[in-house]
């Protein structure tokens, strides 16, 4: 399988075929975009991680890193 490794946080991935190639941890179909939903909803970090016991408090650092740092971006071009 053919995949394109973020350069923005470590273990965020885009693979063609999975979840329409939204940014998901990798080695999973979590999306960067459930993570953010389940803080916002107001789950903490150890919530998530117990919800999803093969997903690390690393790996969901990571997506909140990767989504704070592609929300930056799109500021920045406004």
């Amino acid at each position: 399988m053919r995949y394109t490794q973020s350069t923005v946080a470590k273990k965020v991935v885009r693979i063609p075929g999975v979840l329409g190639g939204r940014p998901v941890l990798e080695g999973t179909r979590i999306s960067v975009d459930l993570i953010l939903r389940m803080v916002a909803g107001g789950m903490t970090v150890e919530e998530i991680a117990s919800q999803y016991p093969h997903v690390t408090r690393e790996d969901i650092q990571n997506a909140l890193e990767y989504a704070a740092q592609r929300f930056e971006r799109a500021r920045v071009r406004v």
